[in-house]
């Protein structure tokens, strides 16, 4: 087996992995944000101030969670496109 199939298989198990373990995430965060939002709308003792704060909260950690999303599926291309220009201009 050529080394370079050897690390892209390991780049494509990597990718799976952070796929999965990221969905998990953002599952745990959807649940937890439900929970929060239902919460919020039954406490009436919360300020509407204290509500948008919460609001923009889970809004930011939103953006944050595709932001990283985007970085890491963008750097793995990039991982993916070096090895695979390297491996071409390798002998077998």
């Amino acid at each position: 087996m050529n080394q370079f199939n050897l690390v892209r298989q390991m780049i494509d198990f990597n990718r799976t992995t952070f796929d999965n373990t990221f969905g998990a995430m953002c599952m745990l965060q959807e649940q937890s944000e439900k929970m929060v939002n239902t919460l919020v709308e039954q406490a009436v003792w919360i300020p509407s101030e204290g509500k948008k704060a919460i609001t923009d909260m889970t809004a930011m950690f939103k953006k944050g969670c595709s932001e990283f999303k985007r970085a890491v599926d963008e750097n793995f291309g990039k991982a993916e496109a070096y090895f695979e220009q390297t491996g071409r201009t390798q002998p077998e």
